[in-house]
């Protein structure tokens, strides 16, 4: 990172912020062009490991370049506050942001999906008290990015 004056390692606080969002966007190679789609998601610290969960639909570019690749980007960010100047130059913004990479799998074990769907939901709703049937679990996509890489970015 150039801007090391702005760089957060705190785990709790890059934490917090990844809490504060509401869109992950991932990011994939596809035969050398980017494809980004923005997404709801979950998200788990579990000490030695971070994981975000997402769902969409069984088909699709994404799914493809999940199975092919099994690699992506994220991004996300929060607390935008554009700070305006009397010069263009001067013009700035206040901002949170997190980016990293990470190994991106297809979750296919029913309960797996379950707890995976109930985190997307903790996250979205701030609700734990949600039921998924056996048709629904069938009839989505459910997949985690593990981080392999992670940077945190805060301009006050």
């Amino acid at each position: 990172m150039r801007r090391t004056d702005r760089e957060i390692t705190d785990r709790e606080k890059i934490n917090k912020i990844i809490e504060a969002c509401h869109c992950c966007r991932l990011g994939f190679c596809d035969e050398g062009k980017v494809y980004i789609v923005p997404l709801n998601f979950g998200y788990e610290d579990e000490g030695s490991r971070r994981v975000f969960y997402f769902h969409g639909a069984m088909e699709g570019r994404k799914i493809d370049l999940i199975q092919r690749t099994h690699c992506a980007g994220f991004e996300l960010d929060t607390n935008y506050q554009l700070q305006e100047a009397d010069m263009a130059c001067g013009y700035s913004a206040k901002y949170q942001s997190v980016i990293g990479t990470g190994r991106v799998d297809l979750i296919e074990d029913p309960e797996a999906k379950k707890q995976a769907l109930l985190c997307i939901m903790r996250h979205q709703s701030g609700r734990e008290d949600w039921t998924f049937s056996e048709a629904s679990l069938d009839k989505v996509a459910v997949f985690q990015l593990e981080v392999e890489e992670i940077s945190c970015k805060e301009h006050k």
